[in-house]
């Protein structure tokens, strides 16, 4: 018998979230409503040590590994609220267990991201090779000046500057200061910056100037997010989820909709570079891929700490008319798919056993999530580790991903490369190799002990030095 949920559950449900690795990304739970834009007050609440007393009493209260905190520890010698965060969590991080995962955010910023994908931007992701000095981008997104200005996936950047007369290459800025040189070229998160970017796609280089405007980013493409494949013995349905928001629910259903008008059994879902988002939203996809299930199966469990248990949610399958009933899964993965990229395989995984293939490379391993608390008065939004998402047999220590944990619980897994310097469809590898695993396919297995991270295969997501609110949840977004 399941324990009815709490009021405070039931407002933490509302808006539980599970996001990603890169900057610091994470699952976490507190309002996420659009709501009129905080201003913060300047009073003496909202100064840097009260701000970070404040932060270490909510961790204290909340943190999902309290062992792991120290006695004590005084916020003198911290220049801001989130190196004292982190200060605090290393103990924890050092285990693996909480990699920047809590943080502080904008109640405002975040609230306008998780709702429709808002954000000031470039609107591209990048991705890295440090040791090659490289950066490429993996995806443009359709609504972005970037797209509008000629880039996309394949594209590899060459220089950055101000102006035209003050590009500078990337090699050389790699050289001058790693990683974090190519993020500032590229500047702040604020409308009107505009920067000149020289890259070369498909064998022609351009140079542009692009401004960094505000807009929302779709969370399914409109070009490649949903397609079907006649492959033999019936269709093969595809969805590409770039995150787990709110404005994800209507693409979703329309696209679950259209595979079971098509009868579609057998099903690709590519996460690879998908941090994470809202519960709500991961919820959604158990739902969706529910037809057959009882309305007493268990789709996850969320537990807290012993001493906030009465938080704990036992989530059960819920029926909606667009859901399909498949016989066989493959999630595309790498090593910036994080939380609620994990959480839906995991959640599957019980169900499907060998039918359920991870395809690409190991995942981030996230199997922990945060609430979000805030103090509006500042416009704070601090993201606390706070709880543990199981599925329905009680299994969730995927901490080093999910390509080593799945085959002992019943799942396969198949290697594939991610072809960053191909569109995203049948013919580059990722999907090919899934496509073929969901067909009967014979592939070459993750290696147990391989990459857990992106960095394994020498690229990673290109990091701000101060994330925004859609950089914390999809990393390398620019």
């Amino acid at each position: 018998m399941f324990r009815p949920r709490s009021a405070l559950t039931s407002a933490l449900c509302a808006a539980l979230l599970l996001a990603g690795c890169g900057g610091g990304g994470g699952s976490s739970s507190g309002p996420i409503a659009v709501a009129p834009s905080p201003t913060p007050t300047p009073t003496p609440q909202c100064t840097l040590r009260d701000r970070q007393l404040w932060a270490e009493a909510q961790i204290r209260e909340w943190y999902l590994f309290p062992e792991d905190l120290p006695a004590s520890l005084s916020p003198d010698g911290f220049a801001t609220v989130q190196a004292y965060i982190n200060a605090l969590t290393a103990t924890a991080r050092a285990a693996g267990k909480d990699r920047f995962f809590t943080y502080i955010t904008s109640i405002a910023e975040e609230n306008a991201f998780f709702a429709s994908g808002q954000t000031a931007a470039f609107g591209f992701r990048v991705t890295y090779d440090g040791n090659a000095r490289r950066a490429f981008i993996l995806d443009a997104f359709e609504t972005g000046p970037g797209f509008a200005a000629g880039l996309d996936r394949g594209a590899e950047l060459l220089a950055i500057g101000t102006t035209p007369d003050t590009l500078v290459p990337v090699a050389t800025l790699f050289a001058q200061g790693g990683a974090t040189a190519v993020s500032d070229a590229l500047g702040p998160s604020q409308v009107g910056v505009t920067r000149t970017v020289r890259y070369t796609l498909n064998g022609v280089e351009q140079t542009i100037t692009i401004t960094r405007a505000e807009f929302n980013i779709p969370p399914i493409s409109p070009r490649f997010g949903v397609q079907l494949f006649d492959e033999p013995g019936g269709k093969v349905g595809y969805v590409n989820l770039r995150s787990f928001i709110s404005s994800a629910e209507t693409p979703l259903r329309d696209a679950f909709a259209r595979f079971r008008s098509e009868s579609v059994t057998r099903l690709v879902i590519d996460y690879r570079y998908n941090g994470g988002g809202l519960v709500r939203i991961a919820d959604l996809w158990g739902d969706l891929l529910g037809q057959n299930r009882l309305a007493s199966d268990v789709y996850s469990f969320t537990v807290f700490r012993l001493s906030k248990s009465a938080s704990n949610v036992n989530r059960l399958f819920r029926s909606t008319p667009e859901a399909v009933a498949p016989t066989d899964l493959a999630f595309i993965t790498t090593g910036t798919s994080g939380s609620a990229s994990e959480l839906v395989p995991n959640a599957m995984l019980p169900y499907f056993q060998n039918r359920l293939t991870l395809v690409g490379s190991n995942t981030s391993g996230k199997p922990v999530g945060q609430i979000g608390v805030d103090r509006a008065a500042c416009d704070d939004r601090l993201r606390i580790v706070a709880f543990a998402t199981q599925n329905a047999s009680r299994q969730g220590e995927y901490y080093n991903g999910l390509a080593p944990y799945l085959p002992s619980r019943g799942g396969k897994t198949c290697a594939a490369a991610d072809q960053y310097q191909l569109p995203i469809g049948r013919n580059e590898a990722s999907l090919a190799t899934a496509v073929s695993a969901v067909t009967g396919g014979t592939c070459n297995a993750i290696a147990a002990d391989g990459a857990i991270r992106e960095q394994s295969l020498g690229l990673q997501p290109l990091l701000a030095r101060a994330p925004s609110a859609a950089q914390w949840q999809m990393p390398g977004t620019f």
